[in-house]
């Protein structure tokens, strides 16, 4: 192979799925969000290196997500559950401890779309946000929830990723004018 075709070779995302459950967790539920979102991701070329259940623990949640970015150098990692109104949906405030900052037109997109099938998806308090490069996103516990939300970011998802790993190509053609 030329050093040509070498350096056009995509690296694979390293990526793993973190499903928040504390009945998962304990045992008292199977996680069917997970192997959905697996699937989805597999199927997109991803290389997936990690997936685990914690409960819902604020300082569980945060020390996974850091330990995931900052030790292991994941550079996409897709959360299940925790996003909900409930007292133990505590999500959302993990991710807020723990990205430099958010990209709300991603959470925005999974909302518009769930919004024609239920009212209830506008209860979703989802985010999607990077630290350090990578790119953390919020899907729903259910795994038709799971599979429909992250269908939708799908067909961006390539391009974010390149972006967060610098790649310093424009967005969209130049205009002449």
């Amino acid at each position: 192979m030329s050093s040509q075709a070498q350096d056009s070779v995509v690296k694979p995302v390293k990526t793993g799925i973190l499903t928040i459950s504390d009945k998962g967790y304990r045992r008292e539920r199977r996680d069917e969000s997970g192997p959905v979102i697996a699937g989805l991701l597999e199927s997109h070329g991803l290389l997936l290196l990690k997936r685990e259940i914690v409960p819902d623990q604020l300082a569980r949640i945060v020390d996974t997500l850091v330990t995931w970015v900052d030790r292991e150098g994941l550079q996409l990692i897709v959360t299940s559950g925790g996003t909900g109104l409930s007292p133990t949906d505590v999500t959302p405030q993990a991710m807020k401890k723990v990205i430099d900052y958010e990209v709300p037109g991603m959470a925005e997109a999974m909302r518009a779309a769930s919004l024609k099938k239920t009212p209830h998806a506008m209860l979703s308090r989802a985010m999607v946000g990077v630290r350090k490069g990578s790119l953390i996103i919020n899907l729903p516990g259910s795994p038709a929830g799971s599979r429909e939300n992250l269908s939708v970011l799908l067909p961006a998802l390539d391009h974010a990723l390149q972006k967060l790993g610098g790649d310093p190509s424009e967005c969209a053609p130049p205009q002449v004018f």
